[in-house]
């Protein structure tokens, strides 16, 4: 019994001591991202997200193959966007891509690639405190699946 015990406080003890890795915390803020988009919930985005997000991208039409710059979103834009999609039930579909890559991480930056449904999305983020949030974002889209 006593063993029992002493096994039981030592995988306690290492649960409670474990932190996230710094590429855990990174992959956290991605998810938040993409979820945030997908589930239109804007409390995730608001835990990933830097209030003066800089993100834009470029889109491709699909008559002409060209891609386009899109506009600027900001954190507010972004949070609006999010609430629009749960407001009108426009969820992702459940087969929706939702990839993250780690590019690279330093002491207080880090890169990351994403893939979710409209496309892919580089990021930069910075370490806030014990948290990692996304500064800014280059996208391109839609979607393409690769053979």
């Amino acid at each position: 019994m006593e063993k029992f015990i002493t096994l039981a406080l030592l995988i306690t003890g290492m649960a409670i001591g474990h932190s996230q890795t710094n590429k855990e915390l990174v992959e956290k803020a991605c998810y938040s991202y993409i979820e945030g988009f997908y589930e239109g919930d804007s409390a995730k985005l608001k835990a990933c997200l830097q209030p003066e997000l800089n993100k834009f991208g470029f889109w491709k039409n699909k008559d002409t193959g060209e891609y386009k710059q899109v506009d600027h979103m900001s954190f507010d834009q972004a949070l609006a966007y999010a609430e629009n999609v749960k407001a009108k039930k426009n969820f992702a579909k459940p087969d929706a891509p939702k990839q993250v890559e780690v590019l690279n991480i330093g002491n207080n930056i880090a890169a990351a690639k994403v893939t979710a449904w409209w496309g892919i999305d580089y990021m930069l983020l910075s370490k806030r405190g014990d948290k990692w949030m996304i500064e800014q974002v280059l996208w391109e889209g839609p979607y393409e699946e690769k053979s």
